[in-house]
C-alpha cells in the first residue's frame, strides 16, 4: 500500500518560508504556500526604495514565477488569521480551511512603536513596498515644496528629516536620505542648495549599531556625521506628530520621519496559543518545533531562538534561511536535529561607498566594505534579471549620482500638516 504524501503548509513567502518551499523541491511532500501579498519582498533593500535609488519591481518578484517549475507547490494569495493546532488546520480570512500534516510558521514581523500606536501614522517603517513607496512619496513631496515654499520656517521644517533608530537600518536609511537631499537631488533644483536640508538620526542607546563591536560603530558613526547626519544618541523619542517630534525635550519642527527603532512578532504566538518573549516571539524548541506539537515548526523573525552565545537570534534574512532550510530537511528526512545557525557576518551600508561587516575576527570597513555590501546584496536578490538591473543601477548611480527612481504618486497638494 502506497503511503499518503505529506501535506505541508508554509505560512508566509518571505527568505525563511521561501527558503523552506525550495529546499522541498525533491521531497515526497505536498506544499501549499499562503501569503497575503503575491511577491517575495527583498527587505534589506527598501531603504533604496524609500530614497529613490531602485524601483520597488528591482527588489521584488511574484512568488509563482519563482516557484513556477517546483511542481509539488501551490501558492494561495490569502491572509492567515488563526491556527487550529487540534484539527491540524489553518484558517484562512478569505477562503477555506486548509489541513496540513506539517506546518510551517514564517509570518516575519511588523512595527513596534513601543505603545504609542498612533506614532504609526506620522512615522512610517520599512517593511513592505507600501512603506518603501510611501517615504519616498513623503521625502519627494516634502523637497518639491520646499522648492516654492517662501515662509522660512516653513520651509526649514518641509528639509528637516528625522530617522529614529540606529541599528543597520537607520543608518542605511539617513545615510541614503543625506545623499538624496544634500548631492543628488540639488543638482535639479535651483533652491535647495546641499546645506539647506538637514537629516538627524536619533538613538535612544549610547551608540549606532549597537550588535556590532565598538570599533565599527565608531567608523559608521563618523560616516554618518561626513555625510552631513546629525546623530543624537541617548535621546528618546516623546511625542511625534505631523509637524514635529519631541526628543529629549526639544521639539523639532519636521514632515518627514522615518521609524527605524524596533520590531515585534506576527500575532503568530496568539494563533498557535504558545508562550512567546516580550517581542511576541514564540518560543521553540532546539529543533524549532513548537514545545508539545513536532509537527509545527515557527521560523525567522517569529521564532525566539536562543543562540550559542545564549543570545536570541537577530531578525535577519541569513537566520530566516537557515531556519527555513532546515525545517525542510527535518521535514524530508523525518529526523529532526538541533538547528545550529552559522554567522558569515553583519553587514551595513551607510550612503555611498561606505560600510561596516562585522565577520567576527575580521572586521572591514570602507570602500573595501561597501563592495562586498553590493556583492551579497545583489547574489541574494532573487533571480538573475533583478541581480543584472540592481548592479547596472547601482553603478549608473555611483558614477552619476542619479536617483533613477525619483517619481511621487499620489495627489500632490500640500502636505498633511504642513501649515503652522
Amino acid at each position: 500500500m502506497t503511503r499518503p504524501r505529506q501535506h505541508v503548509v508554509i505560512i508566509g513567502a518571505g527568505f525563511g518560508g521561501l527558503a523552506a518551499a525550495q529546499s522541498l523541491a525533491r521531497a515526497d511532500v505536498d506544499i501549499t504556500l499562503i501569503d497575503g501579498r503575491n511577491h517575495h519582498l527583498f527587505q534589506p533593500l527598501l531603504y533604496q526604495v524609500a530614497t529613490a535609488g531602485l524601483s520597488p519591481a528591482d527588489i521584488a518578484a511574484p512568488i509563482r514565477s519563482i516557484l513556477r517549475n517546483q511542481a509539488n507547490v501551490r501558492v494561495i494569495l490569502d491572509t492567515v488569521v488563526g491556527v487550529d493546532r487540534a484539527a491540524r488546520r489553518v484558517r484562512l480570512a478569505d477562503g477555506q480551511p486548509i489541513g496540513y500534516d506539517r506546518l510551517i510558521v514564517a509570518t516575519g514581523a511588523q512595527h513596534s512603536y513601543f505603545g504609542n500606536s498612533d506614532w504609526a501614522s506620522h512615522a512610517p517603517g520599512l517593511k513592505t513596498i507600501d512603506d518603501a513607496t510611501a517615504v519616498r512619496r513623503k521625502v519627494l513631496l516634502a523637497l518639491e515644496r520646499a522648492e516654492s515654499e517662501t515662509d522660512p520656517d516653513i520651509r526649514h521644517a518641509l528639509l528637516t528629516f528625522v530617522v529614529i533608530g540606529g541599528g543597520p537600518t537607520g543608518v542605511e536609511m539617513a545615510g541614503a536620505i543625506a545623499e538624496l537631499t544634500r548631492r543628488s537631488v540639488s543638482q535639479d533644483f535651483r533652491s535647495i542648495t546641499p546645506h539647506c536640508s538637514r537629516v538627524l538620526l536619533v538613538e535612544a542607546g549610547p551608540r549606532l549599531l549597537n550588535s556590532f563591536p565598538e570599533p565599527l560603530a565608531a567608523k559608521a558613526l563618523a560616516a554618518v556625521a561626513e555625510l552631513g547626519v546629525t546623530v543624537l544618541l541617548g535621546k528618546k523619542i516623546e511625542a511625534i506628530s505631523d509637524r514635529f517630534v519631541d526628543v529629549g525635550g526639544i521639539r523639532i519642527p519636521c514632515h518627514s520621519v522615518v521609524w527605524a527603532a524596533g520590531v515585534q512578532a506576527s500575532p503568530a504566538a496568539a494563533w498557535l496559543e504558545a508562550a512567546a518573549d516580550p517581542a511576541g516571539r514564540v518560543l521553540v524548541n532546539d529543533d524549532l518545533t513548537l514545545p508539545g506539537h513536532p509537527e509545527i515548526q515557527v521560523i525567522g523573525d517569529t521564532a525566539a531562538f536562543i543562540g550559542t552565545d545564549g543570545k536570541s537570534l537577530p531578525g535577519v534574512a541569513p537566520v530566516a534561511k537557515q531556519q527555513g532550510q532546515h525545517a525542510a530537511r527535518s521535514i524530508a528526512t523525518g529526523r529532526p536535529t538541533p538547528f545550529r545557525y552559522r554567522n558569515h557576518g553583519n553587514l551595513a551600508t551607510i550612503g555611498r561607498h561606505r560600510a561596516v561587516i562585522d565577520f567576527g575576527r575580521v572586521q572591514l570597513s570602507g570602500v573595501l566594505a561597501w563592495l562586498l555590501w553590493c556583492t551579497a546584496h545583489i547574489y541574494f536578490l532573487v533571480g538573475f534579471r533583478n541581480r543584472l538591473d540592481v548592479g547596472v543601477r547601482w553603478l549608473w548611480s555611483y558614477l552619476t549620482f542619479e536617483r533613477s527612481a525619483r517619481l511621487i504618486t499620489g495627489p500632490t497638494t500640500k502636505l498633511h500638516g504642513e501649515q503652522p
